[in-house]
């Protein structure tokens, strides 16, 4: 029987290659199983590229301010024709690896990683709730820690359950815009992101099963735009409470000071300009 292979899926509408070589070439130095990008049906000359590091290409002709939302509908059509053994979905631009993501040994069939703070300490992701599903619900779980929808790893199965779920809430449970918004039929910028509302929702309400929440400060990924400490080893890779290397780090870009030189080692030893 021919074993199951793994899969990183995400999406990347607008983005040049240079905006991406970081993210594909830290995976492709540890981790050579498959990859599929979701991209723009004209960006012809990213999916050339893309290719060169053997990955599958989705080409999709929809707006890229819609592609935040829409990625849960492509990632389930796509895995509706595949058969995969464990599946990261992620965030591109703003994500590198340290090591492959698949040989940490997860006890879950599902897991979601937490950022460093409760939801109602931050006003985007209390925003993205509150418009979305409501003041009394959003009070339901406002003490809660917020779960990142930009990394989230689990089997076949339990991913495309995820999906599903997703897909239905965003369905709806739609972003309420600002009046002067609404009245002219324009994206409300603000709610760019509000997937995350929906992930932080469906999984505080215990609407999926089965899963385990990772620490920010002690699991294989971290989200960085909260992370309390902030610590390299002497290579400088990102490492967590148990003095552990990170698997995935995401969100470097929002604390540039103090990733600039870890960052700028890592593209020269892969060879990034």
């Amino acid at each position: 029987m021919m074993t199951k292979k793994n899969l990183v899926i995400t999406a990347a509408f607008g983005f040049k290659i240079n905006q991406l070589e970081l993210f594909i070439k830290s995976l492709r130095k540890y981790y050579f199983e498959d990859i599929c990008f979701v991209i723009n049906g004209n960006d012809l000359e990213l999916k050339n590229e893309l290719q060169k590091y053997n990955c599958n290409i989705i080409l999709k002709d929809i707006d890229k301010r819609d592609i935040q939302q829409k990625r849960y509908e492509i990632f389930k059509e796509y895995l509706d024709n595949t058969n995969y053994e464990n599946i990261l979905l992620c965030d591109s631009r703003d994500i590198y690896f340290q090591s492959n993501p698949f040989d940490y040994k997860f006890n879950s069939p599902l897991n979601f990683f937490l950022e460093d703070k409760i939801i109602k300490e931050c006003p985007y992701n209390s925003n993205w709730l509150i418009k979305s599903y409501g003041k009394e619900e959003f009070n339901k779980i406002k003490d809660k820690i917020i779960l990142c929808s930009g990394t989230v790893m689990g089997t076949n199965e339990k991913i495309v359950e995820y999906l599903n779920l997703m897909i239905k809430n965003i369905k709806k449970y739609k972003y309420r815009k600002r009046l002067k918004y609404a009245l002219t039929f324009r994206r409300d910028p603000n709610g760019r992101g509000v997937d995350q509302g929906h992930a932080n929702f469906i999984v505080n309400n215990n609407l999926i099963k089965n899963f385990n929440l990772h620490s920010n400060h002690g699991g294989p990924i971290s989200t960085v735009y909260y992370l309390k400490e902030i610590k390299f080893d002497d290579k400088w890779k990102l490492i967590n409470s148990k003095n552990q290397p990170y698997a995935v780090v995401h969100q470097y870009d929002k604390r540039w000071s103090e990733f600039s030189k870890s960052v700028q080692n890592l593209k020269k030893e892969l060879k990034i300009n």
